[in-house]
């Protein structure tokens, strides 16, 4: 049973309590509303920039009751220094090739998903998407929003393997990564990273100043790529900031 908010623009719902996806013996709760068709994209904008994430054709943010594990991360694209490694991770993977595609599910990016969620999170709430779960998580939208496609470069012309899929919601400020996948044979080029940093290059060549990463998720081992992105922001109940290497170490404890 949920209980709900009203404003006057969103009606706000909160969600039962249910057992955490990311911390053992841990329940989460969540507020969320339903996006407006007429005008999403900019609603959607503002809540993001409060710490809110988009599913479909909800957002949502965490609103546990004894816990505040969930942080909202971004990484500030313009003036962002790559470090020796994140250079060697682009570098290694310059033979693949990126392909921005409309928000339509294909079989070819839902036999990835499948062979990435059986391998890397088959005890997560997604294990058991379906194929019409997955068309709704691409098409359902009300907002700005595309498919980043990575292929290898193929030496006869045509497309070549798909290795990874990121979906993308275009914002005022930034690029939001909604949700990635890669294939998880492939063990030597660090795809997760390879697809935030590509997105980090692609909002720094446009003058977008954002990559919003989600939530970090302090104790989750899942989620603790997130802060070894530097520089990167964490929202605080003050606002956005901007965090140093040494306040990554404490963030992490």
């Amino acid at each position: 049973m949920t209980q709900h908010f009203p404003t006057r623009q969103l009606r706000f719902f909160l969600t039962a309590p249910s057992p955490c996806p990311y911390l053992p013996e841990r329940h989460e709760r969540k507020v969320f509303a339903h996006l407006p068709l007429s005008d999403g994209a900019t609603v959607n904008d503002s809540l993001t920039q409060v710490g809110f994430r988009r599913s479909q054709n909800i957002a949502y943010r965490p609103a546990c009751e004894s816990c505040s594990a969930c942080v909202s991360a971004r990484i500030p694209a313009v003036d962002y220094v790559f470090s020796r490694s994140e250079r060697k991770t682009l570098a290694r993977n310059e033979d693949i090739e990126r392909h921005l595609v409309e928000a339509e599910a294909t079989m070819e990016q839902f036999d990835l998903l499948r062979r990435y969620l059986l391998t890397r999170h088959a005890d997560g709430g997604m294990a058991e998407m379906t194929w019409p779960d997955y068309v709704a998580m691409v098409e359902d939208t009300a907002v700005r929003t595309h498919i980043i496609e990575y292929r290898l470069r193929s030496r006869d012309g045509g497309p070549g393997d798909l290795v990874a899929c990121a979906l993308v919601d275009l914002m005022s400020d930034g690029l939001s990564l909604v949700y990635s996948f890669y294939d998880p044979t492939v063990t030597r080029r660090s795809l997760g990273s390879f697809v935030i940093l590509d997105h980090v290059v692609q909002a720094g060549l446009t003058g977008m100043p954002y990559v919003y990463l989600g939530y970090w998720v302090r104790g989750s081992e899942k989620m603790d790529y997130k802060v070894r992105f530097s520089p990167i922001e964490l929202l605080r109940p003050e606002g956005w900031r901007l965090i140093s290497a040494r306040d990554r170490v404490a963030e992490a404890i």
